[in-house]
């Protein structure tokens, strides 16, 4: 049989009554704070910065997510009483991201609308296509 202590470094701790004492009133707290730093930051980015790493952003707020998801796990409600503002905060600039990320979804169908409509004008000289006969509806 393989010996794999020299792995055990690497893998993710598993989940149990260990890491219930391991949560703090200040790792919550740091954690809601790197949360919203990532939110604002990918916020404001999409706004202004065409060429922001959208990938590298999501892959982010996953491994937050995922943090948060165990960390809420682990504590009790009295706990979460205490960082009721932050949670708050964070669900505002949550739904400030979810509006410039449809905004920006919505400019990129327009924009891709726009070329499909072109690409099919430039390529149709309109003596053969369906539209001339009424059977295609756009």
């Amino acid at each position: 049989m393989t010996d794999h202590s020299q792995f055990q470094s690497i893998l993710p701790a598993h989940a149990g009554a260990a890491d219930i004492s391991a949560v703090r009133p200040g790792n919550l707290a740091a954690l809601l704070g790197r949360i919203e730093e990532a939110v604002d930051e990918e916020t404001d980015a999409i706004r202004i910065d065409t060429s922001y790493d959208l990938k590298a952003s999501n892959a982010r707020k996953s491994r937050y997510l995922y943090e948060l998801n165990r960390a809420m796990k682990s504590i009790s409600n009295e706990y979460l009483v205490q960082h009721r503002d932050g949670l708050l905060r964070l669900r505002q600039k949550l739904a400030r991201n979810e509006a410039a990320i449809l905004a920006h979804l919505n400019a990129v169908n327009e924009v891709a609308t726009l070329l499909k409509n072109a690409i099919q004008n430039a390529e149709a000289d309109g003596t053969y296509s369906a539209g001339e006969f009424g059977w295609a509806r756009s």
